[in-house]
């Protein structure tokens, strides 16, 4: 495994499937899961309380290579500092179009991410980089509890086909509001995953794990984006 001198410890010292490797763009650590052949390449950065190895991250890259997929996963420079607090919306675009520019080329292209990692990736897609699909997971629409502070008006502007995908107990956007979201998409698919939270735990009730809610959510990204 290639591994930056500069990635975290925590990136270094965790286990990794068969093919990964370690480096960086645009300033940030990059992992990616290649595979030779490829018809799809998905670019992946987490949510605003995660790092490199978010668990779903972690899903996905056990998931998607066997499917053909190839995988590129990365963090934002305040994740990579170790900080808390996100970084300004250009310094997260920067990062997102420069990790596209270094990782990307010879397939096609989809990119999101869970939660903010999506909403920049989205914002992205709105301003017209060629992607040819976005898949967003934990979509925030809105602050919990603050419908009236919306986090949508670019989406009418991202013309590729966009794949929602989010719990039914879901505080940043209910069922009904995340379908009136996609529905400002042109080309939207929305998922519901049954019980799960903004973080895709689920209610030891429902008789499922969180593990459960990332395989549903990891075998419909291989679904759709095989269907495209």
């Amino acid at each position: 495994m290639a591994v930056n001198a500069a990635a975290p410890a925590a990136a270094r010292e965790a286990g990794s499937p068969v093919g990964e490797t370690l480096d960086s763009a645009g300033g940030v650590s990059v992992l990616r899961n290649a595979v030779d052949g490829a018809a799809w390449t998905f670019v992946y950065a987490p949510g605003a309380g995660s790092n490199l190895r978010d668990p779903f991250g972690q899903r996905l890259a056990e998931r998607l290579p066997d499917a053909g997929i190839s995988l590129v996963r990365f963090q934002f420079p305040y994740q990579e500092a170790g900080s808390r607090r996100p970084d300004s919306p250009a310094t997260l675009l920067a990062t997102w179009r420069a990790v596209l520019e270094a990782c990307t080329g010879g397939t096609r292209t989809a990119i999101g991410g869970r939660s903010l990692g999506g909403r920049i990736a989205s914002v992205l897609a709105s301003e017209g980089v060629p992607v040819d699909a976005l898949a967003l997971f934990a979509y925030p629409a809105h602050p919990p509890g603050k419908p009236e502070q919306p986090r949508t008006a670019h989406l009418p502007r991202v013309a590729c086909p966009t794949l929602f995908c989010s719990g039914t107990r879901d505080p940043f956007a209910s069922p009904d509001e995340l379908a009136a979201v996609a529905a400002l998409v042109t080309d939207a698919r929305v998922h519901l995953l049954d019980g799960a939270d903004h973080g895709f735990a689920v209610l030891k009730s429902s008789g499922r794990s969180r593990e459960d809610v990332w395989v549903e959510a990891a075998g419909v990204l291989v679904e759709w984006l095989s269907g495209l």
